[in-house]
């Protein structure tokens, strides 16, 4: 039988060219794309009053008798239908409806079922455009729970239940690609039947994210996502690199180059990265820590006995100040090495570019630190043993497969992120890796107090500032806008440049995305050299900046931040081991939530912990920094509430042979997870 799933709308009843272009607008192109798109919530129509019992605003079906028909003569104005029961009575109203049709549904002196939302106007209850009208002996017909869907504009909510119900009544039944086992352990129904009873519910349950059927297709997305990554996985891991050879004096010469000793989480890590670089198997790995956790030593570990090993090294960050700030370290602690490090960034003129991607080309460059520059068509590497990506989480699972073909089957990769993974995003996100983590940091967290003000108390935070910058502190203030809002009530840094200028007599610039490249790193540069006292900002602040003499910041509208950001912005003071201050600004409208997350960052410096309570609070969909490639992973799973459906997932791929993959093709294109597929076979 031919599978109708990927048909496009168009062949679906009831879609026309008007309909078909409204679906694809919100990117439903095909029968799967609309199946899969979930009801939002439920209609209930079992609300069956009398007339002296109506609610305002509810969904209601009544038993009424039409009693007295009002069709005006004059243009747009509505008809109307006087209906009653024993107790009461109710108009009914109707835009753009033929008188005709009016009298054919509703019969004088009948008894009829009606629903639709009650309204109250002029002193009259009434029900606007019901949405049924049946004879009491088809009253049956009315459904009395129907799913909900997002409304879209264009199509009427009874066009488009309509169309979601006869498309899923009508589903096939799909040959079943999990075992048998594993669906009667749970309770499960069959994938068609899961569609179908989520999109026809029988009670509110049904729909609940914690129901068999919701359960059912949740696990099914996750399995296909994890899936995925697991034959990345093998596909690498099939990969068969040249040992790197790490000498015990090589670890010893670079360990008494770093003016501290590493902490026992550092030593862990780099055991697991140089348990890689010594395999056959090319490394893949995470390296996760806390801001200020001391990832980047870790890495110029690695870096240095990549080196020595006769392999090049490339060093990728966001930012050209960050590029800037890992090349003088690398630089300052490998200066009596015989090293060649290079910097290579947007700034860097183009006829030296040329010069530095010739060097590189012929190996006359051991390590390369840069931006997004170093992995263009053009840079060409004569022998890359080790790729290390800081702030990794701007990349996606294409983005990790091409970078990882970009030296040969001798270059390791490791991605470093300073934003803690809750655990199941882990699985979520780097199913296809191997994680080593930082927890503890090489200096206490104790360092850093923070505290919460009203902005009616601007004026105590602007007398606290003053007073840390006489002392010689410098200071971050952050606003959530570059320029005031009419919509946003929220201040904007130009507004608090501006009141600052006027009430302070220190050195203040501001900086945000809008500024040219070269202002924003004369501004910054300025900053971290100590030219500039004060310095107002969006969140561009957030990656990467090191100012170790900057150990105070102001956040405005701090509830506006999701945890993980205002933790990142956060780790940009106290990075010497100095006292150091955070002061989380708020507006009088501070909701529940807002409250919440300033109360967690008042507690906590546990990014680790931060990390767990933000995925709660804001939910997957929001949490900062784990979407890929901006968009969402899921459609259907939720991590918060099937944290158990992804453990057993893993279980479940943990114990499948190598050709099982095969089993799971038309699973894998229900998701489109096929698409990734097909990029690790092209490669």
């Amino acid at each position: 039988m031919k599978n109708t799933l990927f048909e496009p709308v168009i062949k679906i009843k009831g879609v026309g060219p008007k309909i078909e272009k409204k679906l694809i607008e919100k990117k439903i192109e095909n029968k799967i794309d609309l199946l899969l798109n979930l009801p939002t919530g439920i209609i209930d129509r079992r609300f069956c009053p009398t007339l002296d019992q109506l609610e305002i605003g509810k969904i209601t079906t009544v038993f009424i008798t039409p009693i007295k028909y009002s069709f005006p003569r004059i243009r747009n104005l509505p008809s109307r239908v006087t209906c009653a029961d024993k107790y009461s009575k109710i108009d009914l109203v109707f835009f753009n409806s033929r008188e005709n049709y009016i009298k054919q549904a509703l019969p004088l002196n009948e008894e009829v079922v009606v629903s639709g939302k009650v309204n109250f106007y002029n002193n009259k209850y009434q029900i606007t455009n019901p949405d049924y009208i049946r004879s009491t002996d088809k009253g049956s017909d009315i459904k009395k729970i129907m799913s909900k869907y997002p409304a879209i504009q264009g199509i009427s909510d009874k066009t488009l239940q309509k169309i979601y119900c006869d498309e899923s009544k009508n589903l096939e039944e799909i040959k079943e690609w999990h075992n048998i086992e594993l669906i009667k352990e749970n309770n499960w129904p069959s994938w068609s039947q899961s569609i179908k009873r989520i999109h026809n519910p029988i009670n509110e349950n049904d729909i609940n994210k914690n129901s068999l059927f919701y359960e059912r297709l949740a696990y099914d997305e996750i399995f296909s996502n994890l899936l995925i990554f697991n034959e990345i996985k093998k596909r690498i891991e099939k990969i068969i690199k040249k040992p790197k050879k790490i000498e015990e004096s090589n670890i010893d010469k670079i360990l008494s180059l770093i003016p501290f000793s590493l902490t026992d989480d550092q030593n862990k890590c780099l055991e697991e990265i140089l348990r890689d670089m010594k395999s056959n198997k090319k490394m893949m790995r995470v390296l996760q820590g806390d801001v200020g956790s001391g990832k980047t030593i870790v890495a110029l570990i690695a870096v240095y006995l990549n080196v020595k090993n006769n392999y090049q090294a490339a060093v990728m960050v966001p930012t050209e100040i960050l590029a800037t700030q890992h090349y003088k370290l690398f630089k300052e602690m490998l200066k009596n090495e015989k090293i060649n490090i290079e910097l290579l960034t947007g700034k860097t003129k183009l006829k030296e570019q040329k010069i530095i991607r010739h060097k590189i080309n012929e190996k006359r460059i051991d390590i390369i630190i840069g931006t997004h520059s170093l992995f263009q068509e053009s840079v060409e590497f004569k022998n890359l043993g080790l790729i290390i990506i800081d702030e990794q989480h701007k990349f996606g699972v294409k983005q990790r497969i091409e970078l990882s073909q970009k030296g040969s089957s001798n270059t390791d990769v490791i991605l470093m992120t300073a934003t803690p993974i809750p655990r199941t995003l882990i699985l979520t996100n780097y199913g296809d890796m191997n994680i080593s983590t930082i927890k503890k940091k090489p200096f206490s967290n104790d360092n850093i107090k923070t505290l919460a003000k009203p902005i009616e108390k601007i004026d105590e935070v602007l007398h606290f500032v003053n007073e840390k910058i006489s002392k010689g502190d410098q200071v971050y203030w952050v606003c959530p806008l570059i320029e005031e809002s009419d919509k946003l009530k929220l201040t904007p840094v130009t507004k608090r440049f501006d009141y600052l200028k006027k009430n302070t007599s220190c050195k203040i610039e501001f900086i945000h995305g809008s500024l040219k490249q070269d202002e924003k790193n004369k501004i910054m540069n300025d900053f971290i050299n100590g030219n500039i006292d004060c310095i107002v900002s969006t969140t561009v602040i957030e990656v990467g900046i090191d100012n170790p003499n900057a150990n105070t910041i102001v956040i405005e509208n701090a509830e506006r931040f999701g945890l993980a950001q205002l933790h990142q912005l956060r780790g940009r003071v106290g990075r010497s081991g100095k006292n150091a201050y955070c002061l989380l600004i708020y507006s009088a409208g501070i909701s529940e939530n807002g409250k919440k997350r300033l109360k967690i960052m008042k507690n906590s410096c546990d990014g680790f912990y931060i990390s767990e309570e933000d995925l709660k609070l804001r939910g997957f969909g929001d949490v900062i920094g784990y979407k890929q490639s901006g968009e969402k992973d899921f459609v259907i799973a939720d991590p918060i509430y099937h944290s158990h459906l992804f453990d057993l997932a893993k279980e479940n791929i943990d114990k499948l042979k190598e050709s099982s993959i095969e089993k799971y093709h038309l699973l894998l294109k229900i998701f489109k997870k096929d698409k990734v597929l097909n990029i690790i076979d092209t490669g």
